[in-house]
């Protein structure tokens, strides 16, 4: 890549990006780590109001440390893929305990994060700290394998280490926020012109220095397709922890058997959301998020748990 691409690329950018709040200057770390956290598998039209109303609960990664895991699984609501309410969570109390409530600014450091991995990671050492990293979400990895190897979709449903030594080979120098403001532009023309199915290749900026156009386009395999959601585990899921979240404590297991007409199928996603963290089985058999009070359901005399004592 020359800087010619660069900078039709991040010329583009500036006339063509959606305003998003995560991107605006002065971001802190906070939000932008909240944002790619909420990103994931998530489109941004869905992301816009649950990243503002979490922030305004949660400004800080102290302030929702001293929240709930329960608190934050219900904040999160029906954004989806909800162990990422719990992760958040989790990271923000090692940030807040080992971090004196600031993000780090390692790679290794936010690598240690709970639920944090390698491109949350470079994502936030490059768009709060101006880093230089490879940013390889799908978007990018589409962008990349169109214009540097001529293929219509990447190979595989991660980055390989050969797509991130690309990545880092194309990466402009740090200096001057170039190589975040490349990276966020490659992201950006992924998400609005080199999309997976229909392309706008008259409407690319580097459309001339693209090998996949140059070869004509031809037609790669097809990415794999979304699992069914109707009658899916997803689904099943996600009914219990509706009913859960709305909930103000337990749930009996009446309660529980109500969500989903399958019983084999929901003993299996019960089984598989205790696994995950996201729902916790009491002694008597009820049902609660994590962090909940532990007392038995409503229909019980006994006293509520003490509001002052530790939050888990």
């Amino acid at each position: 890549m020359t800087l010619s691409i660069e900078a039709q690329l991040t010329a583009w950018y500036a006339a063509s990006a959606r305003d998003l709040p995560w991107r605006r200057p002065g971001t802190g770390a906070w939000p932008i780590l909240v944002s790619e956290v909420m990103l994931q598998q998530t489109p941004v039209a869905r992301v816009l109001p649950a990243y503002h109303d979490w922030l305004a609960r949660w400004p800080t990664p102290a302030a929702l440390a001293a929240a709930t895991p329960a608190d934050a699984v219900r904040q999160w609501g029906s954004l989806g893929y909800p162990r990422r309410a719990i992760r958040l969570h989790a990271a923000a109390q090692t940030i807040a305990g080992g971090h004196d409530g600031d993000v780090p600014r390692t790679l290794a450091e936010l690598l240690a994060l709970p639920g944090v991995g390698s491109y949350t990671a470079a994502a936030v050492a490059s768009f709060a700290y101006g880093q230089r990293h490879p940013v390889l979400d799908t978007n990018v990895r589409r962008v990349l394998a169109r214009i540097a190897d001529g293929r219509e979709h990447p190979a595989g449903s991660s980055a390989s280490v050969a797509e991130t030594e690309l990545a880092r080979s194309l990466l402009p120098p740090a200096e001057g926020n170039r190589s975040a403001r490349w990276s966020v532009a490659l992201m950006e023309l992924g998400a609005l012109v080199c999309t997976s199915a229909r392309p706008a290749c008259g409407d690319c900026p580097v459309a001339a220095q693209c090998a996949w156009r140059r070869i004509g386009n031809p037609a790669g395999p097809a990415p794999r397709r979304a699992q069914r959601y109707e009658g899916s585990d997803r689904q099943a899921r996600g009914a219990i922890l509706a009913a859960l979240r709305a909930a103000t404590g337990p749930l009996p297991p009446a309660a529980i058997d109500a969500c989903w007409p399958q019983p084999e199928q929901r003993s299996r996603v019960l089984a598989s959301l205790i696994s995950d963290g996201l729902v916790t089985r009491l002694p008597d058999g009820s049902t609660a998020l994590p962090g909940d009070p532990t007392a038995p359901p409503s229909h019980s005399t006994a006293p509520p748990g003490d509001p002052t004592a530790p939050r888990a």
